[in-house]
């Protein structure tokens, strides 16, 4: 057994190399130098930390590599970017606003046959410290304009409230409000049927008999909303928003989904989701979250953020053709020269070869071009 895990992966994990790697490094640079431009302060956290950091994300937590410091103390490889940001904020004392960027990986045990990888590279932003709607703003043109300058045309974004659920529950009498929420979620309908049955007739009733069905396009969910004034007022910031981003980034296709479980617990109001036809995975997520610090400190401060998901973004990216490599074959007067030859030729690199005869055959294998310096040398 041993022998064979020397050489195994463990399930869910990858080694990745070649034009993959090569795409996602460059993925990676182009958001961050795109985030920096815009005024955000890179920010890096350890990928260690202790368990109690990510409180705020049960039960989801369930699914973080786990283990014990000496101490006892169970920690965890991060299975999320945010609420390491939220813990900076809280030791070491600086005043938002504050706007951070960062880029690293996240660990979270899928399901075994489930496809998909146990690490995730995320580059992603957060605004702290700004209430009012131009944090969101600012959050989703950032997202769909770099999805615009990679070349994804066909981005579909999905809106939701954290907040909607509740607020629709509130309205009905406690004891029915868990098993309704459960089978809504569940996507149970012979269960959520039963359970509607039991409520006393409201002016809700005909509402809620549709609301597993309240997802598609934006403006046909948003008019179901039936005239309840708590209603209209949790989707009154939806509302906003689907006109704001018609009017600013017309390109995106809109959709509004009211009637699914939020990507995590932590967030409090606007919610979205971003996806191309080319790829499973969602390209990006994020949304608000004003309660986040106060799982560390007593203060609360309005949090807005996403991240892009660089493994699904390099799925659904075009492959960029490189050009045919070059090899350039030098002897050992001639090492300035052939470095300065591979700072200006595209795709070419130094041929170490001692002879002649062994570079053109390494050439001949990768299909390269071989330029010969040596040639070069006056008699």
């Amino acid at each position: 057994m041993n022998h064979m895990s020397k050489r195994n992966l463990p399930i869910g994990t990858r080694d990745e190399f070649g034009p993959l790697a090569l795409k996602k490094v460059q993925l990676t640079n182009t958001l961050q130098q795109r985030f920096i431009k815009a005024g955000f302060d890179p920010i890096k956290t350890p990928v260690l930390e202790y368990r109690a950091v990510f409180d705020a994300m049960a039960p989801t937590l369930e699914s973080a590599y786990q283990f014990l410091e000496e101490s006892g103390e169970p920690l965890v490889l991060r299975p999320d970017l945010t609420l390491p940001v939220a813990r900076v904020m809280s030791t070491t004392g600086i005043t938002p606003p504050t706007k951070w960027c960062y880029v690293g990986d996240v660990f979270r045990i899928k399901k075994r046959h489930s496809g998909g990888y146990n690490q995730i590279t995320q580059a992603g932003v957060e605004i702290i410290g700004y209430p009012g709607s131009k944090a969101e703003a600012e959050c989703l043109l950032l997202a769909a304009g770099l999805c615009d300058d990679l070349g994804i045309n066909n981005v579909t974004l999905e809106l939701s409230d954290a907040s909607f659920v509740d607020t629709v529950l509130e309205q009905l009498p406690e004891v029915a409000r868990d098993s309704l929420k459960q089978a809504l979620f569940a996507k149970n309908l012979t269960k959520y049927a039963e359970q509607l049955k039991r409520l006393p007739q409201s002016p809700l009733n005909d509402f809620l008999a549709q609301w597993p069905w309240l997802f598609g396009d934006a403006d046909e969910v948003l008019a179901k909303i039936p005239p309840v004034p708590a209603l209209q007022q949790a989707v009154a910031n939806l509302k906003q928003t689907v006109d704001f981003l018609k009017a600013n980034a017309p390109q995106l296709q809109l959709t509004v989904d009211l009637s699914s479980p939020t990507p995590q617990p932590y967030y409090t109001g606007l919610v979205f989701r971003a996806y191309a036809k080319q790829s499973a995975d969602y390209l990006f997520s994020g949304g608000r979250y004003d309660r986040l610090l106060s799982s560390f400190q007593q203060t609360l401060q309005p949090a807005v953020g996403f991240s892009f998901d660089v493994d699904a973004l390099s799925l659904a990216l075009p492959d960029t053709k490189q050009p045919q490599p070059t090899l350039i074959y030098f002897n050992d007067s001639q090492w300035q020269q052939a470095q300065a030859l591979v700072q200006q030729t595209p795709n070419a690199t130094l041929c170490l070869d001692d002879n002649l005869r062994q570079a053109q055959s390494q050439a001949d294998s990768l299909g390269a071009k071989l330029i010969d310096l040596t040639q070069e040398v006056t008699q």
